[in-house]
């Protein structure tokens, strides 16, 4: 969902513990959410027609407080994703929704594959859009006390798009942490992009594709999208390629990549187009490289994360005709927190700084398995591989990645 990442961010930051919820807490939390929203600016009437009616909904507190227990690989990531029939079907969306996607590409700059493979990600082209009430979902989440600030304000924001007429407070549904409509928009980026394109009055991503494409279209040109530009493309590394040349801390011109080696796929040379890219490697030496644009960036102005960019961009090539990519992605063993902690510590310990010992598979951890690897003579792409955790003493040798 748009701002996804955002969320996360959010639950990893704000550490200090809940406040335990039960109807009688959750009721004085909407007694004080309603004089703050008078302050706010909002409507008395607007307050009081709908925060009178929000219930507690344990399940959003529940999902709220759990954690995934495992990694997951992007392997696991991209083959759920980018499926034979999402692809089948995106391009059955391409076809029914021509004239308004070309429509949109003249007006915003983005051509109509990339908007259908974020509808397609995000709610399965408008098939799925979840079932919990909004304000339901920010006013527990507001009243849990954990992120309290951001998600009052996004409750105000709700309150701003029904004051507004966009939607009907029953119909107002969609993910446990508030996120709405087609394009699975927060309430703060509804305000500042969601567009009437079919002129009825009514910003409604529920209801009407038109107006969820034409939103997703506006959004992706004020993140700053280049026209005529790809998100990036697969590419071939040479055999003697230094993986420390990955990442997006060193962009290079395509020139000099070409230099490098870099092919693509095929084994045909780079284009020869002025513009920067960096090598991304998600899955390690022994998967896909690609080659990340200007518009990979913007592609994670919507969901930061690298294999959600990858996979948008991948699938919006695949709609448009692209055939699947030339290396599989591997699967990586599964991790869960306790795992990632260990390994933190042993690589710390050895002295390679993977810094905090979260539990969590970030870059830094990466870097770290990346300097190990290298001083022990292993291929230094930084991916936590079946090798390279056994001999760091995560796995035994026994433990095999899955299927």
């Amino acid at each position: 969902m748009a701002t996804r990442f955002l969320l996360i961010a959010l639950f990893l930051c704000f550490s200090h513990p809940a406040l335990a919820l039960d109807q009688e807490s959750f009721a004085m939390c909407i007694s004080k959410l309603r004089q703050a929203g008078l302050e706010a600016g909002l409507p008395a009437q607007v307050i009081s027609q709908h925060l009178d009616d929000v219930k507690l909904n344990e399940k959003v507190v529940e999902l709220d407080r759990s954690q995934p227990e495992f990694t997951s690989s992007f392997a696991d990531y991209f083959n759920r994703r980018v499926s034979e029939q999402r692809i089948e079907k995106g391009r059955e969306k391409y076809r029914s929704h021509r004239q308004l996607l070309d429509t949109l590409t003249r007006e915003y700059g983005i051509p109509g594959h990339y908007l259908v493979a974020f509808w397609g990600l995000e709610t399965n082209y408008g098939g799925y859009l979840g079932n919990i009430p909004t304000l339901d979902a920010l006013a527990t989440l507001t009243c849990e006390g954990r992120r309290g600030d951001y998600f009052q304000g996004e409750l105000f924001n709700a309150l701003r798009i029904l004051q507004a007429g966009d939607v009907k407070a029953s119909q107002m549904k969609g993910s446990w942490a508030g996120a709405m409509g087609q394009t699975q928009f927060m309430p703060a980026v509804f305000l500042k992009h969601a567009q009437d394109h079919n002129g009825d009055g009514r910003r409604d991503l529920w209801g009407s594709s038109e107006d969820a494409l034409a939103s997703g279209a506006h959004f992706l040109q004020a993140l700053g999208w280049e026209r005529e530009a790809r998100w990036g493309r697969e590419i071939s590394l040479p055999k003697n390629f230094d993986y420390q040349l990955t990442g997006f801390g060193n962009k290079r011109a395509l020139a000099d990549w070409a230099e490098l080696g870099l092919t693509l796929p095929n084994g045909q040379p780079l284009p020869s187009a002025d513009m920067e890219a960096a090598v991304i490697v998600p899955s390690g030496h022994q998967g896909p490289a690609f080659l990340a644009y200007h518009n990979f960036r913007v592609i994670m102005g919507w969901n930061r994360s690298e294999s959600y960019a990858i996979t948008v961009g991948r699938l919006a090539d695949r709609i448009a005709g692209a055939g699947p990519l030339s290396k599989t992605p591997p699967q990586a063993p599964r991790l869960n927190r306790e795992q990632v902690t260990r390994l933190q510590q042993i690589l710390n310990e050895k002295g390679f700084d993977a810094g905090e010992e979260d539990g969590l598979m970030g870059p830094g951890t990466r870097k770290a398995i990346a300097r190990y690897q290298q001083a022990n003579d292993l291929v230094a792409d930084g991916f936590p591989g079946e090798e390279v955790l056994t001999r760091i003493g995560i796995l035994q040798p026994a433990d095999q990645a899955p299927g």
